[in-house]
Protein backbone atom coordinates (compact mmCIF):
# COMPACT_ATOMS: atom_id res chain seq x y z
CA UNK A 1 0.00 0.00 0.00
CA UNK A 2 1.33 3.39 -0.95
CA UNK A 3 0.42 6.63 -2.66
CA UNK A 4 1.18 7.31 -6.32
CA UNK A 5 0.90 10.65 -8.11
CA UNK A 6 2.05 11.81 -11.53
CA UNK A 7 1.64 14.78 -13.86
CA UNK A 8 2.21 15.03 -17.59
CA UNK A 9 2.24 18.36 -19.42
CA UNK A 10 1.90 20.70 -16.45
CA UNK A 11 1.69 24.40 -17.34
CA UNK A 12 2.48 25.41 -13.79
CA UNK A 13 5.75 25.18 -11.88
CA UNK A 14 6.14 21.60 -10.67
CA UNK A 15 7.36 22.62 -7.23
CA UNK A 16 3.97 24.33 -6.70
CA UNK A 17 2.01 21.37 -8.09
CA UNK A 18 3.96 19.01 -5.88
CA UNK A 19 2.08 20.36 -2.84
CA UNK A 20 -0.95 18.42 -4.10
CA UNK A 21 1.04 15.19 -3.84
CA UNK A 22 1.37 15.76 -0.10
CA UNK A 23 -2.42 15.32 0.29
CA UNK A 24 -1.91 11.54 0.14
CA UNK A 25 1.13 11.33 2.44
CA UNK A 26 -0.86 9.10 4.85
CA UNK A 27 -0.73 6.28 2.28
CA UNK A 28 3.05 5.99 2.57
CA UNK A 29 4.49 7.17 5.88
CA UNK A 30 7.91 5.50 5.38
CA UNK A 31 9.40 7.63 2.58
CA UNK A 32 8.62 10.19 -0.14
CA UNK A 33 10.21 10.84 -3.52
CA UNK A 34 9.48 13.47 -6.14
CA UNK A 35 11.18 13.01 -9.51
CA UNK A 36 11.15 14.92 -12.79
CA UNK A 37 11.22 12.94 -16.05
CA UNK A 38 14.43 13.47 -18.03
CA UNK A 39 13.71 15.19 -21.34
CA UNK A 40 10.18 16.18 -20.32
CA UNK A 41 10.59 19.12 -17.98
CA UNK A 42 6.86 19.40 -17.26
CA UNK A 43 6.33 15.73 -16.30
CA UNK A 44 6.96 14.24 -12.87
CA UNK A 45 6.22 11.44 -10.43
CA UNK A 46 5.48 11.64 -6.71
CA UNK A 47 5.56 8.56 -4.48
CA UNK A 48 4.71 7.96 -0.82
CA UNK A 49 6.01 4.62 0.36
CA UNK A 50 4.78 2.07 2.86
CA UNK A 51 7.56 -0.52 2.79
CA UNK A 52 6.07 -4.02 2.71
CA UNK A 53 8.34 -5.92 0.29
CA UNK A 54 12.06 -5.17 -0.37
CA UNK A 55 12.57 -2.44 2.19
CA UNK A 56 15.98 -1.54 0.76
CA UNK A 57 15.34 -1.13 -2.98
CA UNK A 58 11.61 -0.52 -3.11
CA UNK A 59 11.51 3.21 -3.82
CA UNK A 60 9.64 4.43 -6.89
CA UNK A 61 9.40 5.34 -9.69
CA UNK A 62 11.04 1.98 -10.39
CA UNK A 63 13.68 2.04 -13.11
CA UNK A 64 16.05 -0.80 -13.97
CA UNK A 65 19.27 -0.76 -16.03
CA UNK A 66 17.83 -3.20 -18.56
CA UNK A 67 15.01 -0.81 -19.55
CA UNK A 68 16.30 2.75 -18.92
CA UNK A 69 13.39 4.21 -20.93
CA UNK A 70 10.70 2.71 -18.63
CA UNK A 71 9.39 4.47 -15.51
CA UNK A 72 6.91 2.72 -13.20
CA UNK A 73 4.87 4.00 -10.28
CA UNK A 74 2.45 1.46 -8.86
CA UNK A 75 0.41 0.80 -5.74
CA UNK A 76 -0.39 -2.80 -4.93
CA UNK A 77 0.88 -6.33 -4.51
CA UNK A 78 1.58 -8.71 -7.40
CA UNK A 79 1.34 -12.19 -5.89
CA UNK A 80 2.59 -14.18 -8.89
CA UNK A 81 5.80 -12.24 -9.65
CA UNK A 82 7.99 -15.24 -8.77
CA UNK A 83 5.95 -17.69 -10.87
CA UNK A 84 6.17 -15.34 -13.86
CA UNK A 85 9.92 -14.95 -13.35
CA UNK A 86 10.30 -18.72 -13.41
CA UNK A 87 8.00 -19.12 -16.41
CA UNK A 88 9.59 -16.46 -18.62
CA UNK A 89 13.14 -16.34 -17.23
CA UNK A 90 12.94 -12.71 -16.12
CA UNK A 91 16.13 -11.28 -14.63
CA UNK A 92 15.00 -9.14 -11.69
CA UNK A 93 17.23 -6.41 -10.27
CA UNK A 94 15.21 -5.90 -7.08
CA UNK A 95 12.99 -7.91 -4.75
CA UNK A 96 10.06 -5.62 -5.52
CA UNK A 97 7.03 -7.56 -6.77
CA UNK A 98 6.03 -4.72 -9.13
CA UNK A 99 9.25 -4.98 -11.14
CA UNK A 100 7.53 -7.80 -13.05
CA UNK A 101 5.36 -5.13 -14.77
CA UNK A 102 8.45 -3.78 -16.59
CA UNK A 103 9.52 -7.23 -17.76
CA UNK A 104 6.02 -8.27 -18.87
CA UNK A 105 5.59 -5.03 -20.81
CA UNK A 106 8.95 -5.47 -22.54
CA UNK A 107 8.05 -9.06 -23.41
CA UNK A 108 4.51 -8.69 -24.71
CA UNK A 109 3.08 -5.18 -24.47
CA UNK A 110 0.50 -3.65 -22.19
CA UNK A 111 -2.45 -5.99 -22.80
CA UNK A 112 -0.51 -9.08 -21.79
CA UNK A 113 0.99 -7.21 -18.84
CA UNK A 114 -2.35 -6.26 -17.29
CA UNK A 115 -3.88 -9.69 -17.91
CA UNK A 116 -0.97 -11.59 -16.35
CA UNK A 117 -0.92 -9.77 -13.01
CA UNK A 118 -2.38 -11.80 -10.15
CA UNK A 119 -2.95 -9.31 -7.38
CA UNK A 120 -4.22 -5.84 -6.64
CA UNK A 121 -2.72 -2.86 -8.42
CA UNK A 122 -3.00 0.62 -9.83
CA UNK A 123 -0.10 1.66 -12.03
CA UNK A 124 1.35 4.43 -14.18
CA UNK A 125 3.88 3.14 -16.70
CA UNK A 126 5.86 5.57 -18.85
CA UNK A 127 7.72 4.44 -21.96
CA UNK A 128 9.86 7.42 -23.07
CA UNK A 129 11.35 5.50 -26.05
CA UNK A 130 7.93 4.98 -27.64
CA UNK A 131 6.37 8.07 -26.09
CA UNK A 132 3.52 6.22 -24.36
CA UNK A 133 1.85 6.47 -20.96
CA UNK A 134 -0.17 3.52 -19.65
CA UNK A 135 -2.59 3.44 -16.73
CA UNK A 136 -4.01 0.21 -15.28
CA UNK A 137 -6.18 -0.92 -12.37
CA UNK A 138 -7.05 -4.34 -10.95
CA UNK A 139 -10.34 -6.16 -11.63
CA UNK A 140 -12.22 -5.00 -8.52
CA UNK A 141 -10.43 -1.70 -7.97
CA UNK A 142 -9.05 -2.87 -4.63
CA UNK A 143 -6.31 -0.31 -5.18
CA UNK A 144 -7.65 3.16 -5.99
CA UNK A 145 -6.77 5.36 -8.94
CA UNK A 146 -8.10 8.75 -10.08
CA UNK A 147 -7.24 10.85 -13.09
CA UNK A 148 -7.81 14.27 -14.57
CA UNK A 149 -7.32 14.80 -18.31
CA UNK A 150 -7.91 18.27 -19.74
CA UNK A 151 -8.86 19.11 -23.33
CA UNK A 152 -5.35 20.43 -23.99
CA UNK A 153 -3.72 17.18 -22.86
CA UNK A 154 -2.65 17.84 -19.26
CA UNK A 155 -2.85 14.56 -17.32
CA UNK A 156 -2.84 14.13 -13.56
CA UNK A 157 -3.03 10.71 -11.89
CA UNK A 158 -3.30 9.95 -8.17
CA UNK A 159 -4.28 7.23 -5.68
CA UNK A 160 -6.93 9.51 -4.19
CA UNK A 161 -8.97 12.33 -5.73
CA UNK A 162 -7.81 14.79 -3.06
CA UNK A 163 -4.37 14.82 -4.71
CA UNK A 164 -5.82 16.20 -7.96
CA UNK A 165 -8.58 18.66 -7.09
CA UNK A 166 -6.31 21.64 -6.38
CA UNK A 167 -3.93 21.28 -9.30
CA UNK A 168 -3.13 24.55 -11.05
CA UNK A 169 -3.87 24.68 -14.76
CA UNK A 170 -4.55 27.40 -17.31
CA UNK A 171 -8.24 26.65 -17.72
CA UNK A 172 -11.27 28.75 -16.98
CA UNK A 173 -13.35 25.79 -15.71
CA UNK A 174 -12.43 23.27 -13.02
CA UNK A 175 -11.09 20.09 -14.71
CA UNK A 176 -13.08 16.90 -14.11
CA UNK A 177 -11.51 14.41 -11.71
CA UNK A 178 -12.84 10.88 -12.07
CA UNK A 179 -12.11 7.36 -10.83
CA UNK A 180 -10.18 5.17 -13.27
CA UNK A 181 -12.34 2.13 -14.06
CA UNK A 182 -11.34 -1.22 -12.50
CA UNK A 183 -10.32 -4.04 -14.83
CA UNK A 184 -9.17 -1.55 -17.50
CA UNK A 185 -5.97 -0.14 -18.90
CA UNK A 186 -5.56 3.06 -20.90
CA UNK A 187 -3.01 3.90 -23.59
CA UNK A 188 -2.00 7.55 -24.05
CA UNK A 189 0.41 9.12 -26.53
CA UNK A 190 3.06 11.37 -24.97
CA UNK A 191 3.74 14.41 -27.15
CA UNK A 192 7.12 16.19 -27.25
CA UNK A 193 5.47 18.97 -25.22
CA UNK A 194 4.81 16.54 -22.37
CA UNK A 195 1.04 16.70 -22.98
CA UNK A 196 -0.85 13.48 -23.72
CA UNK A 197 -3.67 12.25 -25.96
CA UNK A 198 -5.78 9.23 -25.03
CA UNK A 199 -5.56 6.47 -27.65
CA UNK A 200 -7.75 3.73 -26.14
CA UNK A 201 -9.34 2.49 -22.93
CA UNK A 202 -9.51 -1.31 -22.82
CA UNK A 203 -11.31 -3.67 -20.47
CA UNK A 204 -8.78 -6.46 -19.95
CA UNK A 205 -10.62 -8.61 -17.41
CA UNK A 206 -14.18 -9.27 -16.31
CA UNK A 207 -14.86 -10.85 -12.91
CA UNK A 208 -16.66 -13.87 -14.47
CA UNK A 209 -13.74 -14.83 -16.73
CA UNK A 210 -10.98 -17.08 -15.53
CA UNK A 211 -7.85 -14.87 -15.57
CA UNK A 212 -5.04 -15.59 -18.07
CA UNK A 213 -2.46 -15.97 -15.29
CA UNK A 214 -4.16 -19.20 -14.13
CA UNK A 215 -2.08 -20.98 -16.81
CA UNK A 216 1.03 -20.26 -14.70
CA UNK A 217 -0.54 -20.84 -11.28
CA UNK A 218 1.24 -23.06 -8.75
CA UNK A 219 -2.08 -24.56 -7.61
CA UNK A 220 -2.87 -28.00 -8.98
CA UNK A 221 -5.84 -28.38 -11.33
CA UNK A 222 -9.25 -28.34 -9.69
CA UNK A 223 -11.47 -31.39 -9.69
CA UNK A 224 -13.99 -31.30 -12.53
CA UNK A 225 -17.70 -31.78 -11.92
CA UNK A 226 -20.52 -29.93 -10.20
CA UNK A 227 -21.53 -32.45 -7.54
CA UNK A 228 -21.70 -30.76 -4.14
CA UNK A 229 -18.68 -32.49 -2.58
CA UNK A 230 -16.42 -31.55 -5.53
CA UNK A 231 -17.62 -27.93 -5.46
CA UNK A 232 -17.08 -27.65 -1.68
CA UNK A 233 -13.59 -29.15 -1.98
CA UNK A 234 -12.68 -26.68 -4.77
CA UNK A 235 -13.99 -23.72 -2.77
CA UNK A 236 -11.84 -24.72 0.23
CA UNK A 237 -8.78 -25.27 -1.95
CA UNK A 238 -9.12 -21.96 -3.81
CA UNK A 239 -9.85 -19.94 -0.70
CA UNK A 240 -6.84 -21.34 1.15
CA UNK A 241 -4.72 -20.59 -1.91
CA UNK A 242 -6.07 -17.01 -1.98
CA UNK A 243 -5.01 -16.50 1.64
CA UNK A 244 -1.65 -18.27 1.24
CA UNK A 245 -0.41 -16.02 -1.60
CA UNK A 246 -1.41 -12.94 0.45
CA UNK A 247 0.97 -13.86 3.27
CA UNK A 248 3.74 -12.29 1.15
CA UNK A 249 5.14 -9.58 3.45
CA UNK A 250 8.22 -8.36 5.29
CA UNK A 251 5.97 -6.62 7.84
CA UNK A 252 3.75 -8.02 10.58
CA UNK A 253 0.37 -9.45 9.56
CA UNK A 254 -2.88 -8.89 11.50
CA UNK A 255 -6.60 -9.25 10.80
CA UNK A 256 -9.80 -7.28 11.32
CA UNK A 257 -12.29 -9.54 13.10
CA UNK A 258 -15.97 -8.61 13.43
CA UNK A 259 -17.07 -12.09 14.47
CA UNK A 260 -19.14 -12.44 11.29
CA UNK A 261 -18.60 -15.37 8.93
CA UNK A 262 -16.29 -13.60 6.46
CA UNK A 263 -13.67 -12.01 8.71
CA UNK A 264 -13.75 -15.07 11.02
CA UNK A 265 -13.06 -17.43 8.13
CA UNK A 266 -10.22 -15.20 6.89
CA UNK A 267 -8.67 -14.97 10.38
CA UNK A 268 -8.80 -18.71 11.02
CA UNK A 269 -7.30 -19.62 7.63
CA UNK A 270 -4.58 -16.95 7.96
CA UNK A 271 -3.54 -18.35 11.36
CA UNK A 272 -3.58 -21.95 10.10
CA UNK A 273 -1.37 -21.06 7.10
CA UNK A 274 0.97 -18.85 9.13
CA UNK A 275 1.70 -21.85 11.35
CA UNK A 276 2.29 -24.03 8.28
CA UNK A 277 4.64 -21.38 6.85
CA UNK A 278 6.52 -21.17 10.18
CA UNK A 279 5.63 -17.50 10.69
CA UNK A 280 5.93 -17.64 14.43
CA UNK A 281 5.06 -14.24 15.90
CA UNK A 282 1.66 -14.01 17.67
CA UNK A 283 -1.14 -13.31 15.20
CA UNK A 284 -3.12 -10.22 16.19
CA UNK A 285 -6.86 -9.83 15.59
CA UNK A 286 -8.75 -6.56 16.09
CA UNK A 287 -12.43 -6.02 16.85
CA UNK A 288 -14.34 -2.80 17.42
CA UNK A 289 -17.68 -2.07 19.03
CA UNK A 290 -19.63 -0.24 21.69
CA UNK A 291 -20.43 -1.88 25.00
CA UNK A 292 -22.91 -4.75 24.51
CA UNK A 293 -22.05 -5.09 20.80
CA UNK A 294 -22.88 -8.51 19.26
CA UNK A 295 -19.76 -8.23 17.08
CA UNK A 296 -17.44 -7.96 20.09
CA UNK A 297 -18.92 -11.08 21.72
CA UNK A 298 -18.72 -13.10 18.50
CA UNK A 299 -15.16 -11.92 17.75
CA UNK A 300 -14.12 -12.94 21.27
CA UNK A 301 -15.41 -16.48 20.62
CA UNK A 302 -13.50 -16.72 17.34
CA UNK A 303 -10.26 -15.39 18.84
CA UNK A 304 -10.49 -17.91 21.68
CA UNK A 305 -11.16 -20.74 19.20
CA UNK A 306 -8.25 -19.95 16.88
CA UNK A 307 -5.85 -18.70 19.58
CA UNK A 308 -5.07 -15.20 18.29
CA UNK A 309 -3.70 -12.29 20.33
CA UNK A 310 -7.00 -10.42 20.41
CA UNK A 311 -7.50 -6.66 20.77
CA UNK A 312 -10.84 -4.97 21.45
CA UNK A 313 -11.46 -1.33 20.66
CA UNK A 314 -14.41 0.11 22.58
CA UNK A 315 -15.84 3.41 21.40
CA UNK A 316 -18.86 5.46 22.41
CA UNK A 317 -21.43 7.30 20.33
CA UNK A 318 -19.75 10.66 20.93
CA UNK A 319 -16.40 9.44 19.55
CA UNK A 320 -18.18 7.95 16.54
CA UNK A 321 -20.09 11.15 15.80
CA UNK A 322 -16.95 13.28 16.23
CA UNK A 323 -15.12 11.17 13.62
CA UNK A 324 -17.72 11.67 10.87
CA UNK A 325 -16.27 14.76 9.18
CA UNK A 326 -12.76 13.28 9.14
CA UNK A 327 -14.18 10.02 7.77
CA UNK A 328 -16.08 11.73 4.92
CA UNK A 329 -12.97 13.71 3.97
CA UNK A 330 -10.96 10.47 3.99
CA UNK A 331 -13.53 8.50 1.97
CA UNK A 332 -14.33 11.10 -0.71
CA UNK A 333 -17.96 9.94 -0.73
CA UNK A 334 -21.28 10.85 0.91
CA UNK A 335 -22.94 7.44 0.45
CA UNK A 336 -24.96 6.79 3.61
CA UNK A 337 -24.17 3.13 4.30
CA UNK A 338 -20.50 3.65 3.40
CA UNK A 339 -20.13 6.53 5.88
CA UNK A 340 -21.89 4.59 8.65
CA UNK A 341 -19.74 1.49 8.18
CA UNK A 342 -16.52 3.48 7.81
CA UNK A 343 -16.56 5.04 11.27
CA UNK A 344 -15.84 1.75 13.04
CA UNK A 345 -13.23 0.72 10.48
CA UNK A 346 -11.54 4.13 10.66
CA UNK A 347 -11.33 4.01 14.47
CA UNK A 348 -10.05 0.44 14.61
CA UNK A 349 -7.39 1.27 11.97
CA UNK A 350 -6.32 4.27 14.04
CA UNK A 351 -5.90 1.95 17.04
CA UNK A 352 -3.88 -0.61 15.02
CA UNK A 353 -1.49 2.11 13.84
CA UNK A 354 -0.94 3.55 17.31
CA UNK A 355 -1.05 0.49 19.55
CA UNK A 356 0.36 -2.39 17.51
CA UNK A 357 3.04 -3.13 14.96
CA UNK A 358 0.73 -5.00 12.56
CA UNK A 359 0.84 -3.26 9.18
CA UNK A 360 -0.56 -5.80 6.69
CA UNK A 361 -4.23 -6.23 7.61
CA UNK A 362 -6.50 -8.99 6.31
CA UNK A 363 -10.26 -8.50 6.08
CA UNK A 364 -13.40 -10.21 4.77
CA UNK A 365 -14.33 -7.58 2.15
CA UNK A 366 -16.01 -8.78 -1.03
CA UNK A 367 -17.64 -11.90 0.36
CA UNK A 368 -21.16 -10.44 0.65
CA UNK A 369 -21.13 -9.37 -2.99
CA UNK A 370 -19.64 -12.63 -4.23
CA UNK A 371 -21.57 -15.13 -2.11
CA UNK A 372 -24.91 -13.26 -1.95
CA UNK A 373 -24.54 -12.42 1.71
CA UNK A 374 -26.83 -9.41 2.01
CA UNK A 375 -30.13 -10.18 3.68
CA UNK A 376 -32.15 -8.82 0.76
CA UNK A 377 -30.93 -11.75 -1.37
CA UNK A 378 -33.60 -13.82 0.45
CA UNK A 379 -36.11 -11.84 -1.62
CA UNK A 380 -34.47 -12.39 -5.02
CA UNK A 381 -37.19 -13.26 -7.58
CA UNK A 382 -35.03 -16.03 -9.11
CA UNK A 383 -31.54 -17.58 -8.86
CA UNK A 384 -30.68 -15.90 -12.19
CA UNK A 385 -31.62 -12.44 -10.92
CA UNK A 386 -29.64 -13.08 -7.73
CA UNK A 387 -26.65 -14.01 -9.89
CA UNK A 388 -26.97 -10.80 -11.94
CA UNK A 389 -27.23 -8.73 -8.78
CA UNK A 390 -24.12 -10.39 -7.35
CA UNK A 391 -22.17 -9.46 -10.49
CA UNK A 392 -23.47 -5.88 -10.40
CA UNK A 393 -22.37 -5.51 -6.78
CA UNK A 394 -18.90 -6.83 -7.61
CA UNK A 395 -18.54 -4.35 -10.49
CA UNK A 396 -19.48 -1.49 -8.16
CA UNK A 397 -17.31 -2.54 -5.21
CA UNK A 398 -14.83 0.23 -5.98
CA UNK A 399 -17.55 2.80 -5.23
CA UNK A 400 -18.65 1.25 -1.94
CA UNK A 401 -17.12 -1.49 0.27
CA UNK A 402 -13.70 -1.62 -1.38
CA UNK A 403 -13.51 2.19 -1.27
CA UNK A 404 -14.37 2.13 2.46
CA UNK A 405 -11.86 -0.61 3.23
CA UNK A 406 -9.02 1.04 1.32
CA UNK A 407 -9.47 4.61 2.56
CA UNK A 408 -10.08 3.84 6.24
CA UNK A 409 -6.99 1.62 6.49
CA UNK A 410 -4.77 3.71 4.17
CA UNK A 411 -5.60 6.82 6.22
CA UNK A 412 -3.52 5.20 8.97
CA UNK A 413 -0.73 3.78 6.80
CA UNK A 414 -2.01 0.18 6.82
CA UNK A 415 -2.13 -2.22 3.87
CA UNK A 416 -5.34 -4.14 3.32
CA UNK A 417 -5.49 -7.72 1.98
CA UNK A 418 -8.80 -9.14 0.72
CA UNK A 419 -8.65 -12.87 -0.16
CA UNK A 420 -12.37 -13.10 -1.04
CA UNK A 421 -11.60 -10.95 -4.09
CA UNK A 422 -8.89 -13.27 -5.40
CA UNK A 423 -9.32 -13.47 -9.21
CA UNK A 424 -9.27 -17.24 -9.42
CA UNK A 425 -11.53 -17.78 -6.40
CA UNK A 426 -14.15 -15.30 -7.61
CA UNK A 427 -14.19 -16.54 -11.22
CA UNK A 428 -14.73 -20.12 -9.99
CA UNK A 429 -17.50 -19.12 -7.57
CA UNK A 430 -19.26 -17.09 -10.28
CA UNK A 431 -19.03 -20.03 -12.72
CA UNK A 432 -21.15 -22.23 -10.45
CA UNK A 433 -24.84 -22.82 -11.31
CA UNK A 434 -27.05 -19.95 -10.11
CA UNK A 435 -29.24 -22.18 -7.91
CA UNK A 436 -26.19 -23.43 -5.97
CA UNK A 437 -25.33 -19.89 -4.81
CA UNK A 438 -28.66 -18.58 -3.50
CA UNK A 439 -29.66 -18.48 0.21
CA UNK A 440 -30.93 -21.85 1.39
CA UNK A 441 -33.11 -22.85 4.37
CA UNK A 442 -33.35 -19.16 5.30
CA UNK A 443 -29.55 -18.84 5.52
CA UNK A 444 -27.52 -16.61 3.23
CA UNK A 445 -24.05 -17.73 1.98
CA UNK A 446 -25.18 -21.31 2.53
CA UNK A 447 -22.71 -22.80 0.04
CA UNK A 448 -19.72 -21.01 1.60
CA UNK A 449 -20.73 -22.09 5.12
CA UNK A 450 -21.37 -25.67 3.99
CA UNK A 451 -17.94 -25.83 2.33
CA UNK A 452 -16.22 -25.27 5.69
CA UNK A 453 -18.74 -27.26 7.79
CA UNK A 454 -16.34 -30.11 8.60
CA UNK A 455 -13.11 -28.11 8.80
CA UNK A 456 -13.20 -27.22 12.53
CA UNK A 457 -11.82 -23.81 11.54
CA UNK A 458 -14.63 -22.04 13.40
CA UNK A 459 -17.15 -22.74 16.15
CA UNK A 460 -20.44 -23.91 14.55
CA UNK A 461 -22.41 -20.96 15.94
CA UNK A 462 -20.00 -18.58 14.16
CA UNK A 463 -19.93 -20.57 10.91
CA UNK A 464 -23.73 -20.37 10.81
CA UNK A 465 -24.05 -16.89 12.41
CA UNK A 466 -26.58 -14.87 10.37
CA UNK A 467 -25.51 -11.77 8.48
CA UNK A 468 -25.12 -8.61 10.56
CA UNK A 469 -24.25 -5.38 8.79
CA UNK A 470 -20.87 -4.14 10.09
CA UNK A 471 -22.22 -0.70 10.94
CA UNK A 472 -25.02 -2.31 12.99
CA UNK A 473 -23.06 -5.13 14.61
CA UNK A 474 -20.67 -2.71 16.31
CA UNK A 475 -23.55 -1.34 18.41
CA UNK A 476 -26.05 -2.88 20.80
CA UNK A 477 -29.12 -4.74 19.54
CA UNK A 478 -31.12 -2.34 21.71
CA UNK A 479 -29.97 0.67 19.72
CA UNK A 480 -28.41 0.57 16.27
CA UNK A 481 -25.61 2.85 15.07
CA UNK A 482 -27.88 4.36 12.41
CA UNK A 483 -30.44 5.31 15.13
CA UNK A 484 -27.71 6.99 17.21
CA UNK A 485 -26.56 8.93 14.14
CA UNK A 486 -30.08 9.92 13.11
CA UNK A 487 -30.97 11.19 16.58
CA UNK A 488 -27.86 13.38 16.63
CA UNK A 489 -28.34 14.65 13.06
CA UNK A 490 -32.03 15.41 13.58
CA UNK A 491 -30.98 18.36 15.69
CA UNK A 492 -28.36 19.52 13.18
CA UNK A 493 -30.47 19.72 10.01
CA UNK A 494 -33.54 21.94 9.80
CA UNK A 495 -36.73 20.52 8.21
CA UNK A 496 -36.80 23.40 5.75
CA UNK A 497 -33.28 22.58 4.50
CA UNK A 498 -34.36 19.01 3.73
CA UNK A 499 -37.45 20.24 1.88
CA UNK A 500 -35.23 22.28 -0.45
CA UNK A 501 -32.54 19.59 -0.78
CA UNK A 502 -33.35 18.86 -4.42
CA UNK A 503 -32.87 22.52 -5.34
CA UNK A 504 -29.54 22.77 -3.57
CA UNK A 505 -28.28 19.33 -4.62
CA UNK A 506 -29.98 18.44 -7.94
CA UNK A 507 -27.62 15.47 -8.49
CA UNK A 508 -28.35 12.55 -6.07
CA UNK A 509 -30.55 14.77 -3.85
CA UNK A 510 -30.54 13.55 -0.23
CA UNK A 511 -33.94 12.27 0.96
CA UNK A 512 -33.20 12.14 4.69
CA UNK A 513 -31.59 14.46 7.22
CA UNK A 514 -28.73 11.99 7.62
CA UNK A 515 -28.10 12.04 3.86
CA UNK A 516 -28.25 15.85 3.86
CA UNK A 517 -25.78 16.09 6.75
CA UNK A 518 -23.20 13.87 5.00
CA UNK A 519 -23.68 15.70 1.71
CA UNK A 520 -23.04 19.09 3.35
CA UNK A 521 -19.73 17.83 4.78
CA UNK A 522 -18.76 16.30 1.43
CA UNK A 523 -19.52 19.53 -0.47
CA UNK A 524 -17.45 21.51 2.04
CA UNK A 525 -14.35 19.45 1.14
CA UNK A 526 -15.15 18.51 -2.46
CA UNK A 527 -17.49 21.19 -3.88
CA UNK A 528 -19.17 20.24 -7.15
CA UNK A 529 -17.78 16.68 -7.16
CA UNK A 530 -21.03 14.86 -6.27
CA UNK A 531 -20.84 12.76 -9.45
CA UNK A 532 -18.04 10.65 -7.93
CA UNK A 533 -20.99 8.69 -6.50
CA UNK A 534 -23.34 7.69 -9.34
CA UNK A 535 -26.06 6.47 -6.93
CA UNK A 536 -26.61 5.55 -3.28
CA UNK A 537 -26.16 1.94 -2.15
CA UNK A 538 -29.60 0.43 -1.42
CA UNK A 539 -31.09 -3.08 -1.12
CA UNK A 540 -33.11 -4.40 -4.09
CA UNK A 541 -36.43 -6.25 -4.55
CA UNK A 542 -37.95 -4.75 -1.40
CA UNK A 543 -39.38 -1.41 -0.41
CA UNK A 544 -36.36 -0.08 1.45
CA UNK A 545 -36.02 3.51 2.58
CA UNK A 546 -32.79 2.90 4.49
CA UNK A 547 -29.71 0.81 3.59
CA UNK A 548 -29.44 -0.79 7.07
CA UNK A 549 -30.28 -4.50 7.26
CA UNK A 550 -31.86 -3.91 10.66
CA UNK A 551 -34.64 -1.85 9.06
CA UNK A 552 -35.76 -4.66 6.74
CA UNK A 553 -38.99 -6.51 7.57
CA UNK A 554 -37.37 -9.93 7.14
CA UNK A 555 -34.32 -9.02 9.28
CA UNK A 556 -35.57 -10.70 12.48
CA UNK A 557 -36.72 -13.90 10.82
CA UNK A 558 -33.39 -14.13 9.04
CA UNK A 559 -31.33 -13.59 12.14
CA UNK A 560 -32.65 -15.91 14.81
CA UNK A 561 -29.56 -17.08 16.63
Amino acid sequence: MCGIWALFGSDECLSVQCLSAMKIAHRGPDAFRFENVNGFTNCCFGFHRLAIVDQLYGMQPIRVKKFPYLWLCYNGEIYNFKQLQKQFGFDYQTLVDGEVILHLYNRGGIEQTASMLDGVFAFILLDTANRKVFLGRDTYGVRPLFKVLTEDGFLGVCSEAKGLINLKHSMSSCPKVEPFLPGHYEVLDLKPSGKVASVELVKFHSCKDEPLHVAYDTLENLNAGLDLETVKSNIRLLFENAVRKRLMSHRRIGCLLSGGLDSSLVASVVLKLMKESSINYPFQTFAIGMEDSPDLLAARKVAAHIGSEHHEVIFNSEEGIQAIEEVIFTLETYDITTVRASVGMYLVSKYIRKKSDSVVIFSGEGSDELTQGYIYFHKAPSPEEAMEESERLLKELYLFDVLRADRTTAAHGLELRVPFLDHRFTSYYLSLPAELRIPKNGVEKHLLRESFQDSNLLPKEILWRPKEAFSDGITSLKKSWFSILQEHIDLQVDDLLLEKAAEKFPFNPPKTKEGYYYRQIFEKHYPGRADWLPHYWMPRWIEATDPSARTLKHYKSATKE
